[in-house]
């Protein structure tokens, strides 16, 4: 039996739903904003709310306000954020209605929400990923509910976001490590205007039947009483037996697909009809007064239910809007890492090779930091990497915290979100810079936005490893610079060394950065295999080195004398460049200045000018594709911040405009800049 309480307090919040919704439809021209209201999927909404603890997670979906009145948060809260108010407790202004994300001890933790349907699963699934590390293996660390039971995960999501190959990316890792998660689909039958019947194949509970391992319940979600029931069994399984469950809940879809996009314009009025039949507020009426409740009882429900959404309504009007200064706050978190520290250059210490400079930063962490974790595809003890950049780790460290996973770049990059977001330092590898591509939408959707869309309390901590670059005949998919994509998605960081102290410096920097750091690593200089760049080879720093982010250095000054003669120029690079401009430099002595970025966002953009400023003129020197390229606009920012100081203009040399690197190493070499070629624009430079 489901207390009395219960049942109305279910009711209630059916009735705040309701009036929200007639309230919101009344006011269109305030209620301005696109969002979507949750009229008919309240009652597994609720049911779901109302079995979960402080020490779980839940991550709502666009249409799941009623589960946030569940979990505790007022209407007033929620309309706040329908308005886009400066105290709107989630984004302050930044998201959309029903967008919500929390961290606090009454509540469940709720991470950044996107609307992006279905890119919630990875991330969510993550943080069943990190629950399960800390579960079996820092169980000291892990919060327990006030029952002492274990936490339990739940993803929300609609049913026309199955279909979403993220989705089965997620689905196939939770059954694989079977973790602690409700995977809840409440399945309307419409995604926006595309009926099921036109859009799938078979249901999510069918769908479920293919990933072995996985439980899974199908369930009448417009009944309160058997959601209730169903929900509290199955969160129960979950926090004990620790194996993942999908839900599948029928509901009828009550209200618009959003404010913007109106039943009216697709739906027959035939189907209108057919689901009003299920509206749970009023199964739940109906329920409760052949139980006993009483007419008078009902009735002041739904006379407190209105006045509570009346008041509510008007006080959020009257409520103040974001200042636009401020609009700038919280694309990062601050890092703790501002100086450099540690010694680089210790004595007695061999060169090392950047792909072990790698190793050995990570090994070191590792140890350090038993929070720390390694995956990807090949990483685990079998192999070690393709390029033997993790070597040895797995021996070390086990098979818990250094582990192959299946080829699923989405899941790579996204799940750090989750795993962040319960207190691990995932460090995760894309295998080639060409293959990361399926793993952007997590990239630009959920980690980059986090920190910004969450007012800071939700930055991701993820250490993102990237080999790129050509040499050698790699060809069209083994070959690719991917800088300028990346640095297209605002709220990353974006690191690229070219010799092994600063890949073992900067490496620290970016584990111990609180905000998501991509680390570019160019496989031509892992083992400094191509002539010319034996200098990458360095002396291995100590293992408190570390080298803060967005420094840039001088790796060859220009003669004084020169300088003061108008006779010298300065080239900025990074990676690949570096060497080519440090051997085209060998041709004109002392007139060349080479500045190695060593870190494209942030970037030091102080001695970028300071140092063109100094020789009026520059070439910006990349291995990309030219056009539109990083290259082309940092040559830009430079005309317009020094054209006092210029001589020429701004040059820029990249590779040929092609879209792949050639096979053929004679077809690559004719592609790629090189030393003679970055000589031969130098000269040319200096003699105008």
């Amino acid at each position: 039996m489901i207390a009395k309480e219960t049942l109305l307090q279910a009711y209630r919040h059916m009735c705040l739903v309701n009036n929200m919704a007639v309230t919101y439809e009344q006011h269109r021209s305030i209620c301005k904003y696109v969002h979507s209201t949750s009229r008919g999927h309240e009652a597994i909404q609720l049911a779901t709310a109302y079995h979960l603890q402080p020490a779980d997670y839940v991550s709502p979906y666009y249409r799941d306000e009623s589960l946030l009145l569940g979990l505790g948060f007022s209407p007033y809260e929620l309309m706040l954020q329908l308005l886009a108010k400066a105290n709107d407790p989630f984004t302050g202004g930044r998201e959309y209605y029903s967008h919500p994300n929390y961290s606090g001890p009454d509540k469940p933790t709720i991470i950044h929400q996107s609307s992006a349907t279905g890119m919630q699963v990875i991330p969510t699934t993550g943080i069943a990923q990190g629950l399960q590390f800390r579960e079996k293996y820092l169980p000291s660390t892990l919060r327990k509910n006030g029952d002492g039971s274990l936490p339990v995960v739940v993803c929300s999501l609609g049913d026309a976001s199955i279909t979403e190959g993220e989705v089965s990316e997620a689905l196939q890792f939770a059954v694989l490590k079977q973790l602690p998660i409700i995977y809840l689909i409440q399945d309307n039958r419409w995604g926006i205007s595309v009926c099921a019947e036109e859009s799938r194949a078979m249901d999510a509970y069918e769908y479920a039947g293919g990933f072995y391992g996985m439980e899974r319940s199908r369930i009448n979600g417009s009944d309160f009483v058997e959601s209730f029931h169903a929900m509290g069994k199955i969160v129960q399984s979950v926090r004990h037996n620790r194996r993942p469950h999908l839900v599948q809940a029928n509901v009828p879809l009550l209200g618009h697909h959003t404010s913007g996009v109106r039943k009216e314009f697709y739906r027959s009025d035939a189907d209108l009809d057919a689901h009003a039949t299920r509206d749970p507020r009023i199964l739940l009426r109906n329920y409760l007064l052949e139980h006993g409740a009483g007419e008078e009882l009902i009735l002041d429900l739904e006379h407190d239910a209105a006045n509570t959404i009346s008041e509510a309504f008007q006080l959020a009007i009257a409520a103040p809007e974001p200042d636009p200064a401020k609009v700038g706050e919280y694309i990062f978190v601050p890092t703790p890492v501002i100086t450099e520290s540690g010694i680089r250059e210790p004595q007695g210490r061999d060169r090392i090779m950047m792909v072990d400079a790698a190793l050995f930063a990570i090994r070191e962490i590792m140890a350090q930091y038993p929070e720390a974790i390694l995956y990807g595809q090949d990483v685990g003890k079998r192999l070690g990497g393709v390029f033997r950049e993790a070597a040895t780790l797995a021996d070390q460290f086990g098979d818990h915290r250094v582990f192959n996973t299946a080829i699923q770049e989405a899941y790579i990059i996204g799940s750090t979100v989750g795993m962040s977001a319960t207190g691990l330092k995932p460090i995760v590898e894309v295998q080639f810079g060409d293959y990361i591509y399926p793993g952007f939408n997590q990239l630009v959707t959920e980690i980059s936005k986090s920190c910004y869309l969450t007012c800071g309390k939700f930055p991701v901590q993820a250490l993102i490893r990237v080999p790129v670059g050509a040499y050698g005949g790699g060809g069209p998919y083994h070959s690719g610079c991917i800088e300028t994509t990346l640095l297209s998605i605002k709220g990353i960081k974006v690191v690229y060394p070219s010799n092994a102290a600063d890949m073992k410096g900067l490496m620290k920097a970016a584990f111990l950065d609180p905000n998501p750091v991509v680390m570019l690593e160019h496989k031509g200089l892992y083992w400094s295999k191509v002539p010319g760049t034996e200098s990458a080879r360095t002396v291995e720093p100590d293992e408190n080195y570390i080298l803060p982010l967005g420094k840039a250095a001088i790796v060859l000054p220009a003669f004084q004398l020169r300088v003061e003669e108008g006779d010298s120029c300065c080239v900025i690079t990074y990676g690949m460049g570096v060497y080519w401009a440090k051997a085209a430099a060998t041709a004109l002595p002392g007139q060349v200045e080479v500045v190695d970025l060593r870190c494209l966002y942030p970037l030091d953009e102080d001695l970028v000018f300071e140092t063109v400023k100094k020789h009026g003129k520059c070439l910006v020197l990349t291995e990309e594709q030219q056009n539109n390229s990083f290259a082309e606009a940092l040559a830009a920012r430079i005309s317009q911040k020094c054209f006092r100081w210029l001589d020429a203009p701004v040059e820029v040399m990249g590779a040929l405009n092609l879209p792949a690197v050639p096979m053929n190493t004679i077809l690559e070499s004719a592609m790629l800049p090189n030393a003679e070629k970055v000589r031969d624009r130098l000269m040319t430079m200096l003699e105008n």
